[in-house]
């Protein structure tokens, strides 16, 4: 499909191609006989998840070789350590503004007032966050933080492999400085380390080159599966969390990239395909690879730093699940139950939303992020659940968020610091990753 569309389509382009045609499948399917069980619901839903699927194979071992190799480039860089110390703080800064737009929207906007939810459809929901899973997650299982699960359906047993991005990070910075302190003889394995990253990097341009496809089959899925309906009792709630997103993305970040001397054309230009990824897949891991291949190849952010920060910031940067969200949430909960709060609520709230993304690195789900911060206010959780309904829907916006500040803080740290590089595109008329480059 992507050989077919014309050579001087960004990449961007190709994707946003395949969002339209997606979502023209997907409201087709959902009036063919059969809807979501119906052949096409399947063959979409299949398709974006074997997509989502290639993509997250490639995380382990891409984030583990990347790792490595980036502990090895730094070692011969005297700023190392205030790269890693700036890069948190602008995780923080960025984070602190997320928040206080998102209390603004729920004060303001009071989506609990509002609400046409049932109080008997709040639930205790199924995972919930804890301070303690942010110590737990640093210490690895393994040597790769891989995790197996075994469930059963309709009589048979299938077996899952799944990771934990945070304890791979740990094991592969401590690997990576072990070899470099042990000198010559850690030259082997960094060389053999340094080529299989090329070769992963490579399997990475492959899978990217299916983009478009796999952006039409998520988007298309996404529509015959949750529609729009359930959006009608909670709609003050999304309108709130949806214009807190569209802020961020469209305000605050151009207005930083502004203020450090960025294009926020150019930086759109570039990231727009791994943003756009992001909004269809509703995976920050998931999108990782390209992410770090758009920051490095499209943004110019130098190989050594992007390997370290950018899947550090997909663990713990996310503006979207763990600022805005979790702000507008927990003031719409106080407000449905009734629930005044204070100035030291508030304070509460935005220490969670900037620390405690730390504390849910290794789990997933912005619910866990949003029983985190219930849980420390002293607020019901049962009110995460009334929240469920329309969760698939707020995520894609979220997920979206998340990944184009995963990218902006590299950008702005490497800028600040001079190591910007020449980037492979830098202008919206130049592809980005287009599949004559992936291939």
């Amino acid at each position: 499909m992507t050989r077919l569309l014309p050579r001087r389509m960004s990449f961007g382009g190709q994707v946003l191609l395949g969002m339209i045609a997606g979502l023209l499948l997907g409201l087709i399917a959902r009036d063919l006989p059969g809807g979501e069980a119906g052949w096409l619901a399947q063959m979409l839903h299949t398709l974006g998840q074997s997509f989502v699927q290639l993509l997250k194979a490639l995380v382990p071992p891409l984030v583990f070789t990347a790792i490595v190799s980036s502990i090895a480039a730094l070692r011969d860089l005297d700023n190392a350590a205030r790269l890693v110390a700036r890069t948190l703080a602008w995780f923080a800064i960025t984070a602190l503004i997320a928040v206080s737009i998102g209390l603004v929207l729920g004060v303001t906007l009071q989506p609990g007032i509002h609400a046409g939810v049932d109080r008997a459809a709040g639930v205790m929901p199924s995972t919930t966050g804890s301070w303690v899973d942010f110590l737990k997650g640093l210490v690895p299982a393994n040597f790769l933080g891989l995790t197996a699960s075994t469930s059963q359906a309709d009589a048979r047993l299938s077996t899952t492999l799944s990771f934990n991005v945070l304890q791979i990070i740990v094991a592969a910075v401590a690997t990576g400085a072990a070899a470099v302190r042990v000198g010559a003889a850690g030259e082997p394995f960094l060389a053999f380390n340094a080529s299989a990253l090329a070769i992963f990097r490579r399997l990475l341009r492959w899978v990217i080159a299916l983009t478009p496809i796999g952006s039409a089959a998520l988007i298309g899925d996404a529509v015959v599966r949750y529609g729009w309906t359930t959006l009608s009792s909670l709609g003050a709630f999304a309108g709130a969390v949806y214009l807190g997103l569209a802020l961020v993305l469209f305000v605050v970040y151009p207005l930083l990239l502004m203020a450090n001397g960025l294009s926020p054309a150019r930086f759109f230009s570039a990231a727009w395909a791994a943003i756009q990824l992001g909004f269809v897949s509703r995976s920050s891991i998931g999108t990782l690879p390209v992410t770090e291949e758009v920051t490095e190849r499209a943004l110019g952010v130098p190989r050594g730093y992007a390997s370290f920060a950018v899947p550090l910031a997909a663990t713990t940067k996310m503006d979207g699940c763990a600022a805005i969200y979790p702000a507008v949430s927990a003031i719409f909960v106080a407000q449905f139950f009734g629930i005044t709060l204070h100035p030291s609520d508030y304070a509460l709230i935005v220490f969670v939303s900037v620390f405690g993304s730390a504390a849910t690195a290794g789990l997933t789900g912005a619910t866990v992020m949003l029983t985190l911060t219930l849980s420390t206010l002293g607020l019901p959780l049962e009110g995460a659940g009334l929240l469920l309904a329309i969760d698939p829907i707020l995520d894609m916006g979220r997920t979206a968020v998340n990944v184009a500040g995963q990218m902006l803080v590299p950008l702005i740290v490497a800028k600040r610091e001079g190591l910007l590089t020449s980037p492979a595109s830098t202008t919206a008329d130049t592809p980005v990753l287009t599949p004559a480059t992936s291939g």
